[in-house]
């Protein structure tokens, strides 16, 4: 009998209070309020590491969500991803509580330039010791772009473009400008590091302008992992060429399954392979010790999120205020500025108003999976080998009684039917990923740029 394929598992989270299943922060059991506290991400990282998840994959925007009434009040008022803050700044305690935890922080491409930007990941791969990953975003809040002082959002395909010439500048600091064997270390020659060994890059693109010595030496991975969740035409072209771990939504199997693979082929018209990708779902689940467990947790739950805010959080994704909205009045999708993969969803679904609440029940709109323990681990493993994919985000409801649950119920259930791992491997994110070594591969457009520039 061959192997089974064991799930990967990122905890998907945020720093804030409301992120994905929304309203449920009115639990009184939850605890995501306290996201201001150190000791909140530190005891959330030690209890992800004792459940073996592979990663926390922490979400970020730059902007506020302001398309739903023309305002931020409801935004405000539940907490919709309002206040926000810098993800990045938790890494370093929650590495520091943790031996094995990996790290995917999500940074916007449009907020600095790639020299400064290059350095504080090469910081966070060498304080971690190789667990840092990268989520690439180019935005899509007219807000954020408005904040940063841009008279609006850049059109949807040309932040792709400029993201493609943002990362060439990357490859170049991270994988080009220090050798191999650049340091040294050697006190009695003083020597540090060896100047033949060192160099500028030199960058001139259609959008950066890069001249300069890469700050950090070459940290464990050089290059972070790259994740990425880009699903329309345009995201899917920027996802091949330089995504490692993809996060795609969808609402059910085939639908992961057709988009897992134009991923891959995708990928292998850009010189990749199709398992060069990991691709992940979002998906929140409500576990019980027993089905009618589950079941009146969920409607606790249920009792406590608010689907109207889920529903400004998909108008800030989807650019259209459902507010001037009747319940069932149709609506016309199009193709908007923001996340085109919003709008198809939407478009294909035929959602109304009224069809839209119905899915934001729990606050969300990821799939909901309740049950006792086998019930979701059957489920799981099905959107694995049905759906054409590699793992879960898996989204928090009440905090940390979601994760804790998970870990007490779900893991062992898919330990017992070999789908999830018993014990980390060792090495860095990206070998734990992909068995394949710390670096990227040499098909990798990252190795490519390192090869072009060898010494």
């Amino acid at each position: 009998m061959s192997q089974r394929k064991q799930i990967l598992l990122n905890a998907f989270s945020m720093n804030c209070v409301g992120h994905i299943n929304h309203g449920l922060w009115t639990h009184p059991r939850d605890r995501s309020a306290d996201y201001r506290r150190m000791s909140y991400w530190t005891d959330l990282a030690k209890t992800l590491e004792r459940g073996l998840f592979d990663g926390i994959f922490l979400a970020d925007i730059i902007g506020v969500y302001d398309i739903y009434q023309s305002s931020v009040d409801l935004t405000l008022k539940e907490s919709i991803q309002l206040p926000v803050n810098d993800p990045i700044l938790l890494i370093s305690a929650m590495a520091a509580a943790t031996q094995h935890l990996g790290f995917g922080v999500t940074v916007n491409t449009s907020v600095e330039a790639p020299y400064s930007f290059a350095r504080r990941m090469s910081t966070l791969d060498h304080l971690t010791e190789g667990r840092i990953g990268w989520n690439i975003v180019t935005g899509y809040l007219d807000s954020a772009a408005r904040a940063l002082g841009q008279s609006g959002l850049g059109e949807h395909d040309n932040r792709y473009d400029r993201a493609d010439d943002y990362l060439d500048v990357l490859y170049k600091l991270w994988e080009a400008s220090w050798a191999e064997d650049a340091v040294k270390r050697d006190k009695a020659a003083r020597i540090f590091a060896d100047p033949a060994r060192v160099r500028a890059i030199h960058h001139d693109g259609p959008h950066y302008r890069s001249e300069g010595y890469h700050l950090s030496e070459p940290s464990a991975q050089r290059t972070p992992v790259l994740y990425q969740a880009g699903t329309s035409g345009r995201g899917r072209q920027f996802a091949a060429r330089h995504g490692e771990c993809i996060f795609i939504g969808a609402t059910d199997k085939a639908t992961a399954a057709r988009t897992a693979k134009a991923l891959r082929e995708e990928a292998v018209a850009a010189g990749r392979a199709p398992d060069d990708i990991k691709i992940f779902v979002g998906i929140t689940v409500v576990p019980g010790r027993t089905t009618a467990e589950a079941e009146e947790k969920l409607a606790d739950y249920l009792d406590h999120a608010s689907p109207e805010a889920g529903l400004a959080h998909f108008a800030a994704g989807s650019g259209i205020d459902f507010s001037r909205f009747d319940a069932d009045e149709p609506i016309d999708y199009g193709t908007g500025n923001a996340i085109q993969s919003v709008n198809q969803l939407a478009r294909q679904k035929g959602w109304t108003k009224r069809q839209l609440l119905k899915e934001l029940a729990i606050g969300g709109r990821y799939p909901l999976v309740v049950g006792d323990g086998a019930k979701v681990a059957e489920e799981l493993i099905g959107w694995i080998d049905e759906g054409g994919i590699d793992g879960f985000n898996l989204a928090r409801t009440v905090v940390p009684e979601s994760y804790v649950d998970f870990i007490d119920i779900v893991i062992p259930e898919l330990q017992a039917r070999g789908a999830y791992k018993t014990a980390y491997a060792d090495g860095t994110l990206r070998h734990r990923l992909f068995g394949r070594g710390d670096r990227l591969p040499d098909n990798h457009p990252g190795s490519r740029q390192a090869r072009a520039q060898a010494w």
